[in-house]
């Protein structure tokens, strides 16, 4: 992991549209940007899920985007989705989704939100599909859970996610556990104050074992989000110890990361998706990806100022 003012940097990047402008038209930057996004159309996304589930791995799509502040582009990204939900279903695809709230209109308000969500989750129910909803930065975190709340209480087969790095997660986990609500658990790749998370990363790992045990217990079929080899491990050696199968939880990885613990996993008959995101919108996404793996920033640099 960066160090923190470094880490700080490229997750203000994330959000500097300018810069998103400028890096859009560098094509390397572009290139280079692919390590972590399967492409800019559905038709790319669909070429890598299937591609994935002939090696015996499992996807779900994310169309990137985020912070829309307007009702016609949080509709408009919408639409993007319930058409990913009908090729996946019109294609056969063990997938589902992903989705960030941020871009399905949270910040006109938690009512705006679940009317444009409205037609995915439909769709999604249709289909026979799972939807989930991503979590985003710790000022989102309660309208997150009442929204996947609210959707579940109406029937929705739709999930949340929590971030091991923030010191409330254990709680929010075990009353997750207890609604029986299907939960990825991640590290989190937002910068936080250490009043609310954990900069420490024993004590995230930590955090991350004591979310999944819960959720484990629960037999709410969590998923284990995470590069790290030990927290993956320390995660099946808790499952095997309780005699809890391995059909019974999933591992969880970024496209473009760890082909080796892939196809570890793999090997092993884990039930292991990889996260395919895809679309235009690529930027502050890329820039998260780049604050968690240092040995990227090189490469992104030299590919921004026309290095070689």
């Amino acid at each position: 992991m960066l160090a923190t003012p470094l880490r700080i940097f490229f997750v203000w990047l994330s959000h500097r549209r300018w810069m998103a402008r400028l890096a859009m038209g560098v094509p390397l930057v572009r290139r280079l940007a692919h390590r972590f996004v399967a492409g800019t159309t559905l038709d790319e996304a669909i070429a890598v899920v299937r591609a994935l589930n002939a090696r015996g791995a499992m996807a779900t799509l994310d169309v990137l985007g985020e912070s829309v502040v307007d009702r016609p582009s949080a509709e408009a990204a919408a639409t993007s989705y319930v058409t990913t939900l009908d090729r996946i279903a019109a294609e056969g695809l063990d997938a589902n989704v992903s989705l960030k709230l941020t871009q399905m209109g949270l910040d006109l308000g938690v009512e705006a939100c679940l009317e444009v969500l409205r037609p995915v989750v439909e769709a999604g129910s249709r289909h026979g599909i799972f939807v989930r909803v991503d979590m985003e930065s710790s000022d989102y975190t309660d309208r997150t859970l009442e929204v996947v709340r609210r959707l579940r209480a109406d029937g929705c087969d739709v999930g949340a996610v929590l971030q091991s790095y923030l010191k409330r997660s254990r709680t929010d986990a075990a009353a997750l556990a207890a609604e029986g609500c299907r939960v990825r658990v991640c590290k989190g790749a937002y910068a936080e104050p250490e009043s609310i998370a954990y900069h420490d990363r024993a004590e995230i790992s930590r955090s991350f074992v004591d979310c999944m045990v819960t959720l484990l217990e629960a037999d709410a079929y969590p998923a284990a989000a995470t590069h790290d080899a030990e927290v993956i491990a320390a995660v099946q050696a808790a499952a095997a110890e309780r005699g809890i199968g391995k059909d019974r939880y999933e591992l969880q990885l970024l496209y473009g990361i760890r082909r080796d613990i892939q196809d570890r996993a793999l090997a092993q008959g884990h039930r292991l998706r990889i996260y395919v995101p895809y679309g235009a919108e690529w930027w502050p996404y890329y820039m998260r990806r780049l604050a968690e793996r240092p040995a990227n920033v090189m490469f992104f640099l030299r590919g921004l100022f026309g290095g070689r």
